[in-house]
């Protein structure tokens, strides 16, 4: 009777095992990634960019460099700590994104909030996160913050740039609100001169300089599937328009009765040639699949587990920044 029940809580248990798993075409059991497990790679990838630097708010006027050469300019003077001037050492974070490649392995695509509240894809000329802080204390600015961006890094210097600030929801998905300035255009905002982006800041958070994606051909939704076992707590899909280094779009609905992520705006021009990106966690890298397209009116994408492949983030980041 022991061993009769040691062999059904065996199958018992292989039988839950199963129902959790699926298949590939070579009969191998997939273990999707969790939504843990797909949010700690995102987390990895941007802790990886994260620069840090320390300076004294008694020193007034601070000027930092980036990796990429982006001039970070801050008054010590300003800066406040629950509203209380502060004095001494201050930490500074700064991640500066210029490649849909670390925009896809950050999850930080650049996807523009319309006046009807619609998204649409932005083409940015980078995004930037910047945040002081003091024994680990977020502070605030009262006077703001420039940065001098090298225009080269994303294509050249476009007069047409505004400012964005990052909105984070409580999935963890970025969109960008376009930043108003006053009357006189005194305050935030950015001016491109000679090769380069010129920004003022208003506060610390995320920060993009970017403009919508312009196309006259009329426009259409689309419809992606992804392999079994995934929706959009353990997998993303983006889309990289060809010809487009700075900008990436993301599908930000998903619907779990079809299985399906869609582009539900009806933003995306027919007839545009770009690809259509896969992306999840496998083992402690990234599963992914690329798929060229050709958009046609409310079309369907499909992926499958034999069309994925595993990278690592640096091999990732080299293929999406290596599509035309």
């Amino acid at each position: 009777m022991k061993n009769l029940k040691h062999i059904l809580g065996t199958l018992l248990l292989t039988a839950i095992t199963l129902t959790s798993c699926t298949k590939n075409d070579n009969d191998d059991l997939i273990i999707p990634a969790s939504a843990q497990e797909f949010d700690a790679i995102r987390e990895q990838a941007l802790d990886g960019l994260t620069q840090t630097f320390q300076f004294n708010a008694d020193d007034g006027s601070i000027n930092l460099t980036s990796d990429k050469g982006v001039e970070i300019f801050i008054n010590g003077g300003c800066l406040t700590k629950n509203g209380v001037a502060v004095t001494g050492d201050v930490d500074l974070e700064f991640v500066e994104l210029f490649d849909k490649g670390n925009m896809l392995t950050t999850n930080k695509p650049t996807m523009g909030i319309l006046p009807n509240g619609d998204k649409a894809l932005l083409i940015s000329g980078g995004e930037f996160f910047v945040q002081a802080t003091q024994d680990g204390v977020a502070l605030e600015t009262n006077c703001g913050f420039q940065m001098q961006i090298p225009a080269d890094l994303t294509g050249g210097a476009d007069n047409a740039m505004i400012l964005w600030n990052g909105i984070i929801d409580d999935n963890g998905d970025l969109a960008w609100a376009e930043e108003k300035r006053d009357a006189a255009g005194q305050n935030a905002g950015v001016f491109a001169e000679g090769n380069q982006y010129y920004g003022f800041f208003q506060s610390f958070g995320w920060s993009n300089v970017d403009r919508f994606y312009s196309d006259p051909r009329p426009k259409t939704t689309i419809l992606v599937a992804v392999p079994t076992g995934y929706d959009n707590t353990n997998s993303s899909v983006y889309l990289s328009y060809d010809g487009e280094e700075a900008g990436l779009a993301k599908l930000d609905t998903y619907d779990a009765g079809t299985g399906l992520f869609s582009e539900h705006y009806g933003q995306i021009p027919i007839g545009l040639e770009c690809h259509v990106i896969f992306a999840t966690e496998d083992g402690g890298n990234w599963k992914y699949a690329v798929k060229a397209a050709t958009i046609i009116e409310n079309g369907v994408i499909t992926f499958t587990e034999g069309e994925t492949s595993v990278a690592t983030e640096a091999q990732l980041t080299t293929i999406i920044n290596g599509l035309p």
